[in-house]
């Protein structure tokens, strides 16, 4: 598509306007957990890593200001994310390939309904998801707690692995899996030597980003968590009320950060390849 000189300009403004809008805040974020300031000020005077020692840990700090923060509690939450985003992408994992194989291969009534169905829990708002999760567990009498949170997790990475699925599966050439059995394969060969393989990096992307979209989501988390059970995104809303554990908040918050982008990262590089799919 043709653009002129003045329209490609202004585009380009406005994509680094955006970008701009998205990773400043970041980059201030980062810069805050190396104030030496025990509040937030910016810009930072003096330059420190106190805080990442105390979040680390590291041998030879001392405590110069407060012992307020409670390093058990941040690693128990810490955890808590892990396991929680862990079995969310295991479920999600499952139960998405199950339904974008029953969708794409099947021609049965209600098709259109069911995919729409699997993909509208992201489409609503978190708030809507999580209040009507939490009536609905209110309802059967179950308990709120790792297991509520993880069930309402994969509500909405199951999409994530549907959709990668599913635009892998259309891409596929059936006349691979015909010729395997034709051949003589079973539908058990079949899959392990053939369809698995086409369909291997998309699943690993979706679990990836599964992984990384339970691990840092708070909103629904917010409705179906049990009063002794806390994530981490969690402790961070908890304590950014309290302006002395700021310094330590923004630590954590990096933390949250880097560990969202490494899978995010694999999950694009993984989305890119082509394992011979898309018709060669």
């Amino acid at each position: 598509m043709f653009l002129s000189r003045p329209a490609r300009i202004a585009l380009k403004i406005f994509t680094w306007l955006a970008f701009a809008v998205l990773y400043i805040p970041l980059l201030v974020v980062l810069a805050s957990s190396f104030n030496d300031s025990n509040s937030f000020t910016w810009p930072p005077k003096v330059w420190s890593l106190q805080w990442w020692r105390r979040v680390m840990r590291w041998p030879g700090f001392t405590v110069k200001i407060w012992n307020a923060i409670k390093i058990d509690a941040l690693r128990e939450s810490l955890f808590t994310s892990l396991k929680v985003a862990l079995f969310a992408t295991l479920v999600a994992l499952l139960l998405g390939s199950l339904a974008a194989f029953a969708v794409h291969r099947f021609a049965f009534f209600g098709r259109s309904t069911l995919s729409l169905l699997v993909v509208l829990p992201i489409a609503l708002p978190g708030i809507v998801t999580g209040l009507a999760l939490n009536q609905a567990f209110r309802r059967i009498g179950l308990d709120f707690g790792v297991t509520t949170i993880v069930v309402a997790h994969a509500t909405f990475c199951i999409v994530i692995v549907y959709n990668n699925l599913t635009a892998r599966l259309k891409r596929m050439q059936p006349s691979l899996e015909e010729a395997s059995s034709d051949l003589g394969a079973s539908g058990v060969q079949t899959f392990r030597y053939v369809t698995f393989p086409l369909i291997r990096s998309a699943l690993l992307a979706g679990g990836l980003l599964s992984f990384a979209l339970s691990f840092d989501e708070i909103v629904v988390t917010t409705f179906t968590s049990g009063a002794g059970t806390r994530t981490l995104p969690q402790w961070i809303l908890d304590n950014l009320s309290r302006p002395k554990q700021a310094p330590v908040v923004n630590v954590v918050a990096v933390m949250v950060i880097v560990l969202s982008i490494i899978p995010v990262y694999f999950a694009q590089r993984l989305t890119d390849q082509d394992p011979g799919a898309a018709g060669r």
